[in-house]
């Protein structure tokens, strides 16, 4: 288990266990229609690195998947990137960050995502982002992981 300090009501920093080593964000390969989307993804990425946690993602380096990798890895912590040989033109450009797994295809990619997380985190995206959550909570249903699925809704109407 990661480390992570905290700070107690007198003052003293204490470390305290994190819960998860690593967790799965599924986003939009796209910015989004608002402001707000990049926003998120953004801040998702910096908590993730004051926490200690490492993440797994679509892999691309566009869109909130770009942005959400590029601050886990600019904050120094470790990227794994899952993304279908098919989808490596559309959505990989330029600089990638951290790993990129390549695999056959999207049940794959999910299959790998999944292998590497102890919890999930859906973001503002598309029908892909949307199958993805709905396919993990499907598997946890069934009992085939028994992870946290948790869906991360911007207030900010921007």
């Amino acid at each position: 288990m990661e480390m992570e300090m905290e700070m107690e009501s007198d003052g003293h920093e204490v470390m305290k266990q994190s819960k998860f080593k690593r967790i799965c964000v599924f986003c939009g390969s796209s910015q989004g229609k608002k402001s707000s989307y990049q926003d998120a993804a953004v801040e998702l990425g910096n908590e993730l690195v004051s926490r200690n946690i490492d993440l797994v993602y679509g892999g691309g380096s566009i869109g909130l998947m770009g942005l959400v990798s590029q601050a886990v890895h600019d904050g120094g912590r470790h990227v794994i990137g899952v993304i279908p040989k098919t989808l490596m033109p559309r959505e990989l450009t330029g600089q990638t960050v951290g790993e990129v797994k390549a695999v056959a295809d999207m049940h794959q990619r999910k299959a790998e995502m999944a292998k590497h997380s102890d919890a999930f985190i859906a973001l503002p995206g598309g029908y892909g982002t949307l199958e993805e959550l709905l396919e993990v909570i499907t598997w946890a249903q069934l009992g085939i992981h028994d992870k946290p699925v948790m869906i991360l809704l911007s207030t900010n109407t921007n």
